[in-house]
């Protein structure tokens, strides 16, 4: 039985919920990828403040590397919720529905829990988008839009563990915003290198960006390069540690 929905964007009222994904999927994934990498963290930021900082109210598992970022946060989320924790899974790409993204307990978002979602959050995308083409910057790019939805949801939901999987990178990301309270690096190698300045050094330091003060530090085994540029961050903000499957 469709379900009348209130939203704020004109094209998504009266829709079921099944038509208002698909109107939300179009409206998203219409914008454009990731580029103004200094100022997405501002934007991410200004959105999640106006919505309460949902990331706030959250414990989390930050997950970056080079390989196996997504099947590393897929099976620390399965461990988390063997254990009887209730548990958020952010992850990218999707195969059929964008709402595996944003997965709770397992499953992805429902459809009427992403409409509720779009009800408020969109007003807010509206507002950040105008700031930023006021201050001749783009709009919200998709992954910045889709992490605002997936903190918002983890929070709505009261998860005991939100895992986050980087989109790129570890210290510009969007996800980034977010304090990890286990910060979980998967084997670095060289790659974007337009995005990555200096090799695997660069690598390294950037993805080394998701250490917070005091959190606990996991890495497989590295670059030796990178184990010490990691090695050097978490000594650096008081973190427990073990690189490579050695601790300290």
């Amino acid at each position: 039985m469709p379900h009348n929905i209130s939203v704020n964007h004109p094209s998504i009222a009266g829709l079921s919920p099944a038509d208002a994904e698909r109107e939300i999927d179009a409206l998203i994934f219409s914008r454009s990828p990731e580029s103004d990498h200094a100022a997405k963290l501002r934007r991410v930021s200004a959105a999640l403040a106006r919505l309460g900082d949902p990331h706030r109210m959250l414990r989390i598992v930050h997950v970056t590397g080079t390989n196996g970022k997504t099947s590393t946060s897929r099976m620390i989320e399965s461990l988390l919720r063997a254990h009887g924790l209730t548990t958020g899974l952010f992850t990218s790409p999707h195969l059929t529905t964008f709402r595996e993204r944003i997965q709770i307990d397992g499953q992805p978002l429902a459809q009427e829990a992403l409409v509720r979602l779009w009800d408020r959050v969109s007003p807010v995308i509206q507002a950040i988008d105008n700031d930023s083409l006021a201050a001749g910057g783009p709009r919200m790019s998709f992954f910045e839009i889709l992490t605002v939805l997936g903190f918002t949801a983890y929070a709505d939901a009261g998860v005991d563990v939100a895992v986050i999987e980087v989109g790129i990178g570890g210290s510009r990301d969007a996800t980034n915003v977010g304090d990890g309270e286990v910060a979980v690096l998967t084997p670095m190698a060289e790659d974007h290198s337009n995005y990555f300045v200096g090799g695997i050094t660069g690598v390294a330091s950037e993805k080394s960006g998701i250490i917070k003060e005091g959190a606990t530090v996991v890495s497989a085994m590295q670059p030796e390069v990178a184990e010490d540029i990691i090695r050097a961050a978490a000594c650096e903000r008081g973190c427990r540690h073990a690189l490579g499957g050695r601790a300290p």
